[in-house]
């Protein structure tokens, strides 16, 4: 999937030689210091940065072809709450991707942002402006959105953040029930108590990588130290 990999900004390194190969299925944590580069990943195989080396494909192809499958959900003090849309608005720019320029919804449409909602637990809190959810609630919004675009890969920037116990339980098992039914779970974490019950893989990153495989064999001290520690390339 991803292939030497780099990212500059300006004549800054953000990230050198990635490489992560892995598959529907799977919920992949990326883990490693502030600054290590992990939301600079995500977003650049959303596409939202060039890389300047490298290669990001899925199915086989340029990732650019299958940029429809590829949802991205930002860190929430990324996300400004306070803009005027509601929980079924915000699910249906999930639709945008598949409808392309001047098109308007159809009754399939609106059949993927019903179920999206449904599935989510949402119905109730449809109408609500996003501002008025809770944590947990504000992350099963935007992966409504998600389900509602019919991504097959889902990048989580910190999706577990400020969110309180019940609600992190909640999404774990969502995200859990998501990767059971076939997507991609690819997500930055930053509790390594949590890494080995919430994912099943892990790439350990510090501008380039210092290990990808099961969470079981990569998160141990040696290996964390190692990553936390690690010089800058």
């Amino acid at each position: 999937m991803i292939d030497g990999l780099s990212v500059k900004y300006r004549q800054i390194t953000a990230l050198q030689n990635i490489s992560l190969h892995t598959s529907c299925g799977n919920r992949v944590a990326l883990v490693g210091p502030n600054g290590a580069g992990k939301s600079t990943l995500l977003k650049a195989i959303a596409g939202l940065v060039k890389k300047s080396g490298g290669s990001i494909s899925w199915r086989g192809t340029q990732i650019k072809k299958w940029s429809k499958e590829f949802a991205y959900l930002p860190q929430r003090e990324e996300v400004d709450w306070d803009f005027p849309i509601t929980v079924r608005g915000l699910v249906e720019m999930g639709r945008y991707p598949q409808l392309g320029m001047w098109k308007h919804f159809s009754k399939s449409d609106t059949h993927a942002v019903d179920n999206a909602i449904e599935l989510l637990d949402l119905a109730d809190l449809q109408n609500r402006q996003i501002k008025q959810l809770s944590g947990g609630q504000q992350q099963r919004a935007f992966i409504a959105r998600s389900i509602a675009q019919e991504a097959h890969v889902l990048l989580l920037d910190e999706p577990f953040t400020g969110l309180d116990r019940p609600s992190s339980e909640s999404l774990a098992e969502l995200l859990q029930k998501l990767a059971l039914e076939g997507r991609l779970i690819i997500a930055s974490h930053h509790d390594m108590a949590t890494v080995k019950t919430l994912f099943n893989q892990v790439l350990l990153v510090n501008q380039h990588s210092l290990g990808f495989g099961p969470c079981d064999e990569l998160i141990t001290d040696d290996k964390l130290s190692a990553t936390f520690d690690s010089p800058q390339p």
